[in-house]
């Protein structure tokens, strides 16, 4: 009896040894399995995601097919097209720039954005906001290197350098940009912004007012939450400002656009980070190798 206990205990043992072994490969173990396989699963995670129901879902504002990202869900995701993304009406807006020091209604200073450790040196410099420091919408002491009309709105899709898993079934275009997690999908999108009888053209560029994590308001029909600023729900470069005539504190529309839905304008001319400038570049260089 004691020798069929031995036999059968050393068959247990030599199955459980070879857990996770594939034929004809080695096993993983420990550290090698985490970095091997870790990654993926969190990228497969961010897929199956359900965020929870809010007050205002998102399936009220897009009628694109539902959980297209997250299945089972009373939450319909974004179809990504952006005549499904209507105007925000009314919104609070403010006026930040690169470089702006911390201050009372600004907490957090400006040389760095949410996705940029060094984004007034990639800029180029101080985007001065003074009207004497500015000429055709942009500094006038330098040629800045990204675009100068740019927008902050109180979402991001990346904390501790994971992305967040909700924004998988949030944010409208995630199945198509998505590239690995940690890297946002939300830096550079456009965005169109309305006051009286003008409409301007921004990318996405830094998260605010405030906060970072209101993606009900962002992409869906929620208002901005209280703050220390009216309640305001978009900042916006001063060359923004510029050119829709705006106060320090004003009122505006906005919603996503696609970048083939913009017009050429002032917001078409300068910035590595610019597909309009993108390219111009590409084009120059065919040319120029013919």
């Amino acid at each position: 009896m004691q020798f069929m206990r031995r036999v059968i205990l050393i068959s247990i043992l030599t199955v459980l040894s070879g857990a996770g072994t594939t034929f004809g490969q080695p096993r993983l173990h420990g550290s090698l399995m985490d970095a091997k396989y870790t990654g993926k699963l969190r990228e497969d995670a961010l897929f199956r995601f359900e965020p929870t129901v809010s007050t205002s879902p998102i399936n009220r504002l897009y009628t694109g097919s539902a959980s297209r990202y997250a299945t089972g869900s009373a939450l319909s995701a974004p179809s990504g097209r952006a005549d499904r993304c209507p105007w925000k009406l009314n919104i609070v807006t403010t006026v930040f720039w690169i470089g702006e020091r911390a201050a009372a209604n600004n907490p957090v200073p400006n040389d760095k954005s949410s996705w940029d450790s060094a984004w007034a040196a990639r800029y180029g410099g101080y985007d001065d906001p003074a009207p004497s420091g500015r000429r055709d919408y942009r500094p006038i002491n330098f040629v800045p290197r990204q675009n100068p009309f740019y927008v902050a709105l109180p979402y991001n899709d990346i904390e501790g350098g994971h992305t967040k898993l909700e924004a998988a079934a949030v944010v409208p275009w995630f199945k198509e940009t998505f590239a690995r997690d940690g890297q946002t999908t939300l830096k550079g999108h456009w965005i169109a912004i309305r006051h009286a009888d003008r409409v301007c053209y921004a990318q996405w560029e830094d998260c605010g007012p405030f906060r970072t994590d209101h993606w009900q308001y962002v992409f869906g029909d929620e208002r901005p939450r209280p703050n220390l600023n009216r309640g305001a729900g978009l900042d916006v470069s001063p060359s923004v400002r510029d050119y829709l005539g705006l106060g320090g504190m004003d009122v505006c529309d906005w919603r996503f656009v696609e970048y083939r839905e913009v017009p050429s304008g002032p917001w078409a001319l300068y910035g590595d980070n610019n597909p309009f400038v993108i390219a111009r570049r590409q084009s120059d260089d065919r040319i120029a190798r013919k």
